[in-house]
């Protein structure tokens, strides 16, 4: 069952945008949900970086603050932005988090948080018919340096048949 929503951290963000898919998270998800830490990493701090300018002109990225008091205790076992993306997933209902960071993924398996990477979304994508094939984009994330697992690459393929 798809979730409402999906909130999502820098890392998969920009892979998205490096190759061109962005919209798939429009097209899968009802809304598409951003903490302020990770607005900033990608569209302040990684301007002129890959993603940065096509993803601060989306007007469907909605900006959204999480809970200070869900914050803290998070700040101290991930990074800002993946952070605010898992205090942010619990108090959002019907929400997953799109975590690329296997220990922010972790963390989020801990609070019991739905979570999804940017192979899971192509993999839903390919699914639901709104892309061909997933390997050309892996290939083209592997060209922009962009780390993911050869088994869960390889997973992934199989189970769409490529």
């Amino acid at each position: 069952m798809t979730k409402r929503a999906i909130i999502a951290d820098s890392g998969p963000l920009i892979s998205l945008a490096i190759i061109d898919r962005l919209e798939l998270l429009q097209q899968l998800y009802q809304q598409v949900l951003v903490p302020p830490a990770v607005w900033e990493e990608v569209t302040v701090k990684g301007q002129g970086m890959p993603g940065a300018d096509t993803i601060a002109r989306l007007e469907w990225l909605e900006i959204r603050e999480p809970e200070p008091q869900v914050l803290k205790p998070l700040s101290i076992l991930v990074d800002p932005g993946e952070a605010e993306v898992i205090a942010l997933a619990q108090s959002v209902s019907d929400s997953i988090v799109l975590l690329d960071d296997s220990q922010a993924r972790r963390v989020a398996e801990r609070f019991d948080i739905p979570r999804i990477g940017t192979l899971g979304i192509l993999r839903r994508a390919k699914k639901q018919g709104l892309i061909d094939a997933i390997r050309p984009y892996v290939e083209q994330l592997k060209n922009n340096n962009i780390y993911m697992s050869d088994r869960l690459i390889e997973a992934v393929l199989q189970d769409v048949g490529e």
